[in-house]
């Protein structure tokens, strides 16, 4: 591990600061993926800014009906939180199919949305990779690739967005929420991630030095009616194959209003939009929820050894859907 020097802020603009100082500094919430990376050589930080001291760690109601979500917040405290229990279901489920409670414990909002991902050439310093070392190569797409994207992937990286926490808030229209020493700024969850491109080094659309202090959701009342599902290849602490958070709004077996998110499927959360389109103001059957499924996956290309990924979410929208529509009726 390469030497690094450690700061503790106590304010936004001293963080600010410290990193604008020093270019190669990192942002430190909990560390439970940083600090993993710098153990295998992958980061190499000059410096360490630990943030867990900022006064980013509430969750408070926003005048409109939603909530907004400090970046430090743990994700134990925000699984916890009855408000999102009761208002963002999914959100809590996914928080908590995440990580085994140790790691919720010190894991941050902040930190989870800018995890990097957990493709095993990645993470290997040896092997050539095009999000680590841009120019050398990816070698998933020749190589072992079961869990990696069949939506939104390109030659120069094929790697999946590993969180299950930003793949509940996509579905909820979530808001990023970051400052710069030039002022504060907002990101709509769907573009903070960049389509990967040609350019997978660049994975935020955040400014250069930008630190995020929150996440913001807006009042979705089909929200309360919403659900994550997790498919892991183990049930203890995994990553996913592939997930979905849901939620639905049906009214006399017509759909009135519907979110999806697909998670597991390409280098960002997925927001599933020709879905959404095919399914509103149509009938809430199993049929039409596996052909709203099909529209939305009609765009995967699959590898050679991930094409499984197609009828795993088929299936998983289409029975989470039934479920949701079944409890409605209840």
């Amino acid at each position: 591990m390469r030497e690094f020097a450690y700061r503790r802020a106590t304010d936004v603009p001293a963080a600010l600061a410290l990193v604008d100082a020093e270019p190669e500094a990192r942002w430190l919430g909990g560390g439970t993926n940083l600090v993993d990376l710098m153990k295998s050589g992958v980061e190499r930080p000059a410096l360490l800014v630990d943030v867990r001291e900022l006064p980013l760690d509430r969750i408070e109601d926003t005048p409109e009906g939603g909530l907004r979500i400090g970046a430090t917040v743990t994700n134990s405290d925000l699984a916890a939180d009855p408000r999102v229990r009761l208002r963002y279901p999914a959100l809590t489920q996914a928080v908590l199919a995440g990580a085994s409670g140790q790691l919720r414990n010190m894991a941050t909002v902040g930190g989870n949305l800018l995890q990097r991902t957990r493709c095993g050439y990645f993470t290997d310093a040896a092997a050539p990779c095009n999000k680590r070392t841009p120019g050398s190569g990816c070698a998933a797409v020749h190589g072992e690739h079961r869990n990696h994207a069949i939506l939104g992937a390109s030659a120069h990286c094929v790697a999946v967005h590993p969180s299950d926490m930003a793949v509940a808030l996509a579905a909820f229209d979530a808001v990023v929420t970051y400052e710069t020493l030039d002022g504060p700024g907002q990101l709509a969850l769907e573009d903070f991630y960049r389509p990967v491109g040609d350019t997978p080094h660049l994975e935020t659309a955040l400014p250069v030095g930008a630190l995020v202090t929150g996440v913001t959701l807006p009042p979705a009342p089909v929200a309360a009616h919403s659900r994550y599902r997790k498919v892991r290849e183990r049930a203890s602490y995994a990553f996913a194959i592939g997930s979905l958070a849901a939620a639905l709004d049906v009214r006399d077996g017509t759909v009135h209003d519907v979110r999806l998110a697909l998670g597991a499927v390409a280098s960002r959360p997925w927001r599933a939009r020709a879905a959404e389109a095919a399914l509103t103001g149509g009938p809430a059957t199993a049929e039409a929820f596996a052909a709203a499924a099909d529209a939305e996956l009609a765009a995967a290309r699959p590898l050679a050894d991930n094409g499984y990924k197609i009828t795993l979410l088929r299936n998983l929208v289409t029975a989470v859907l039934t479920e949701l529509t079944e409890e409605a009726a209840r």
